[in-house]
């Protein structure tokens, strides 16, 4: 159990991003701008923030760009002071697929941590898109990243994780305290689906859960569901932004999350730990 109370407010920022990378990054520093005054701050993006293309080569185009689109995102977290969770932008693996990455910088521009989205969503869905293929330029990552922050110990996943619990146990049995969870739902999926698996997680990792949505009609032609949430550990949720954009965020208080494990120590119970990540 830790014995200090990091200290600090989480941001979940819901965004309607588009396919010109430059205009989602004016709509990202108008809300960073208006962002509370108090610090640390971790402002957190919904899965493809930097662009949400309306086919994987434009998206693997803008991978080719990591490194300038890096820079401008470290030069927004030293001008505001703030950490951030990137949500995911494209970074170049191969010549023909790209990276989901999942990067969180510090507040001096650093990148402490990636995570490359671990499950692809190749799926058929009732919507006006029909059939997702991320494979088709996506590659898969594979670790299990937790990293240490002023906030707590952070877990990073990505949408279509979600579904994924052995993923969220692998972060808790590797301290995670905070599970982030930026999203890009579809919204016939979202409405079915996605508070309840956002609170079983949260509640079966006994975590906070963070979750920053798209939402609304996007330029590529698919409509996401947007709900961005916040989750506590004991799954009651804390924050949430239906629609529109905007932000909604928490101060978490880990001394009442760890005495949420110790009373119920779920993990210590844990049997088939030998099957999981």
């Amino acid at each position: 159990m830790n014995d200090s109370q990091p200290s600090g407010t989480i941001i979940a920022v819901q965004m309607c991003s588009g396919i010109n990378p430059e205009q989602n990054l004016q709509q990202l520093e108008q809300q960073l701008s208006q962002l509370p005054n108090t610090r640390p701050l971790l402002a957190c993006l919904p899965e493809s923030f930097l662009i949400f293309a309306k086919h994987g080569k434009d998206a693997l185009a803008i991978a080719q760009q990591s490194t300038a689109y890096q820079t401008k995102l470290a030069t927004l977290c030293r001008k505001y002071g703030i950490w951030l969770a990137a949500g995911t932008m494209p970074i170049a693996s191969s010549d023909d697929k790209y990276l989901a990455a999942s990067l969180l910088f510090n507040n001096h521009g650093d990148v402490v941590a990636q995570y490359n989205k671990m499950h692809l969503f190749d799926v058929d869905v009732a919507d006006g898109t029909g059939a997702y293929r991320e494979s088709n330029f996506t590659q898969a990552g594979n670790d299990v990243v937790v990293v240490d922050s002023p906030f707590g110990k952070i877990g990073l996943t990505v949408c279509y994780d979600l579904r994924f619990s052995c993923l969220f146990n692998a972060l808790q049995r590797r301290g995670a305290e905070i599970i982030l969870v930026p999203s890009a739902f579809t919204t016939v999926t979202g409405k079915a689906h996605w508070q309840p698996l956002l609170t079983a997680r949260a509640i079966e990792t006994q975590s906070y859960v963070i979750a920053a949505a798209q939402a609304g009609q996007h330029e590529n032609g698919r409509a996401t569901y947007g709900h961005s949430l916040i989750i506590s550990p004991w799954g009651n949720v804390l924050s949430e932004l239906k629609n529109g954009t905007g932000f909604i965020g928490c101060q978490p208080d880990l001394l009442a999350l760890h005495a949420i494990r110790r009373d119920m120590p779920v993990q210590s119970h844990q049997r088939f730990r030998e099957h999981l990540l």
